[in-house]
């Protein structure tokens, strides 16, 4: 829970995530980020496509304060969207509220997503509303609301650590729905805290919505979860076409190819761009056993002070934790 809490701080140090975008993929994030630019994303999904292999795209970004810096973001899931369909490639958008302005007014929001979601729907193509913090969890709901009495390629995310789970995926299960289990830090008022806790409502969310949804998309790299998933559409006779797994880019590709192999409905998450440093931060938070990705690369001569003190920092708290455990 102490590095949970530590890499989640540090995803939200402006500091850092400053430092980071000025001096690019420094701290092993080019192994979890499809590089920096559009060229580069597209070429990571061709390459996954041709593995069977689906993606939806994330331009990096988050909580954004400036108005021009919402319409940069804007412009750029225009253009990916524009690369996606002249290069005939099998992907969709993902989007996060906060980086298209939602901290600077609602309805300038809504109207850089509107213009999002109908440049998409002009190529019959998905728009999922990434969920955030429990702050913005409600109006994000709204831009769902609002959206969908215009459009029907839109959908969202339902966290399970929260309490609320089940009623917001009732209330929304004609949706498309991503179900993850959760990433950010939240109260245990409102948040289950325990793993085994949001394992258990995980579980039976998906199961849930498998039954009673529009379709699902199962993302986790757990793979208990997933072999009781593989158990359960199986004996409930769910068709394929009601279902994805999805994992993250760089996250267990083995599996990634098994499931695709296997003829499951497989989704690649594929973030890029230069904002990457909260994004990598909150998936070492999620699995900070992803420590290697990070240490074959912070101690070069490139790397920028300001991450290597952030990286050493957790590299000497994951040692302290080590030893503590050994004498123990």
């Amino acid at each position: 829970m102490m590095l949970k809490d530590f890499f989640m701080a540090l995803s939200q140090n402006q500091l850092l995530n400053s430092a980071a975008k000025k001096y690019g993929l420094k701290l092993g994030a080019q192994s979890v980020v499809a590089g920096t630019n559009i060229d580069e994303a597209i070429k990571s999904i061709k390459e996954l496509n041709a593995h069977g292999i689906s993606c939806t795209v994330d331009n990096l970004g988050e909580f954004v304060y400036k108005e021009e810096e919402a319409n940069e973001a804007k412009e750029q899931i225009l253009k990916v969207i524009e690369a996606i369909h002249a290069n005939n490639a099998d992907a969709h958008i993902s989007l996060k509220p906060t980086q298209l302005g939602l901290d600077i007014d609602y309805s300038f929001c809504l109207n850089n997503i509107r213009e999002i979601v109908h440049k998409a729907s002009q190529y019959n193509m998905f728009v999922n509303i990434d969920m955030e913090d429990f702050k913005h969890l409600q109006p994000t709901f709204d831009l769902l609301d609002e959206l969908s009495m215009e459009y029907d390629n839109v959908g969202t995310v339902i966290q399970a650590y929260f309490h609320k789970a089940q009623e917001w995926l009732e209330k929304y299960q004609n949706y498309r729905i991503r179900l993850v289990k959760g990433a950010y830090k939240e109260p245990a008022e409102i948040a289950y805290q325990d793993k085994k806790d949001i394992d258990a409502n995980y579980i039976k969310l998906i199961e849930w919505h498998l039954l009673n949804g529009k379709f699902t998309s199962i993302a986790t790299h757990d793979h208990r979860i997933i072999n009781h998933v593989k158990q359960f559409v199986k004996k409930h006779n769910i068709p394929n076409d009601k279902f994805e797994f999805q994992m993250l880019y760089g996250f267990r590709k083995d599996m990634q190819l098994q499931l695709a192999k296997e003829g499951y409905n497989f989704c690649t998450y594929v973030p890029f761009g230069n904002d990457w440093y909260g994004y990598f931060m909150r998936r070492l938070a999620e699995r900070p056993q992803n420590l290697n990705l990070v240490v074959k690369q912070v101690f070069n001569k490139k790397t920028n002070t300001i991450l290597g003190v952030a990286a050493g920092a957790f590299i000497l708290g994951r040692l302290t934790k080590d030893q503590k455990k050994k004498r123990k």
